[in-house]
């Protein structure tokens, strides 16, 4: 086995919502493998904070403030990033946002807001980045999917129902583009540690729930995340498409 298939040098990523949470951890994951990243988001200091992080690690990095939401700004953003590395590779569309109600108290603004930032927004900024990825060869599309695609829990109906959509919309891209050298992928993670989700740490009761449904009984670690970002980005998927891969801890088995 030539492990030389998961090296990412050369090859230039573009992480949405990569400021933090699991965003940062797959830049940092692209990072180790070589690859320089593209850390977007939309705040600055975060962005620049992630950014001075991908440079001792010695990556070819930068940051661009990105709103994922609105066609305009993304062309501007994925423009700003081409002419600055000429090129992008690898897209990692993982911007996304939560609002925890139960339906009939769902507010129409809050489920614009999430299907705005965790649907429409993968639909954008992949529509901006792939028609250079196909006028190059190819490319990798990894959509950040989740178990909320497969599962249903409560008090989370425009975040599963977003996320659902993007498992469609992953195999729609993966069809469409499986001859022209772009492979689309989605990551089905559960529950990671990250700020979008820490205070359902503090409820003891969720905790239990969520520890009991997961085989392994825990959540997720960061540096878990890392592995499949880079198999996913890399020439050792070359052959894999319109999948969503659960990283679960064993929570969909069945």
């Amino acid at each position: 086995m030539n492990l030389k298939m998961f090296d990412l040098t050369g090859k230039v990523a573009m992480v949405t919502g990569s400021s933090k949470g699991l965003g940062e951890v797959a830049a940092v994951a692209l990072a180790k493998a070589g690859a320089d990243v593209a850390v977007c988001g939309r705040n600055r200091a975060d962005i620049d904070r992630v950014v001075e992080r991908l440079k001792k690690m010695g990556s070819n990095t930068a940051g661009f403030v990105l709103e994922v939401t609105s066609g305009k700004t993304v062309q501007e953003g994925v423009s700003a990033i081409l002419e600055h590395f000429r090129q992008i590779d690898i897209l990692i569309n993982n911007a996304g946002t939560n609002y925890r109600v139960p339906v009939l108290e769902f507010p129409e603004e809050e489920w614009d807001r999430v299907i705005d930032t965790n649907l429409k927004g993968y639909y954008l900024v992949t529509r901006a980045v792939v028609p250079q990825m196909i006028e190059h060869g190819g490319g990798k599309v990894i959509n950040m999917s989740s178990i909320l695609s497969m599962i249903a829990l409560p008090n989370q109906l425009a975040y599963a129902s977003a996320k659902g959509g993007v498992r469609q919309m992953t195999k729609i891209m993966a069809l469409e583009w499986a001859k022209k050298g772009v492979q689309v992928n989605a990551i089905a993670p559960t529950y990671f540690e990250t700020e979008m989700v820490l205070e359902i740490k503090k409820d003891k009761e969720r905790l239990n729930f969520i520890n009991q449904r997961t085989p392994m009984g825990r959540w997720g670690k960061l540096e878990e995340m890392e592995g499949i970002v880079i198999f996913l980005a890399s020439a050792a998927s070359n052959f894999i498409t319109g999948q969503s891969i659960a990283i679960d801890g064993g929570w969909t088995i069945g």
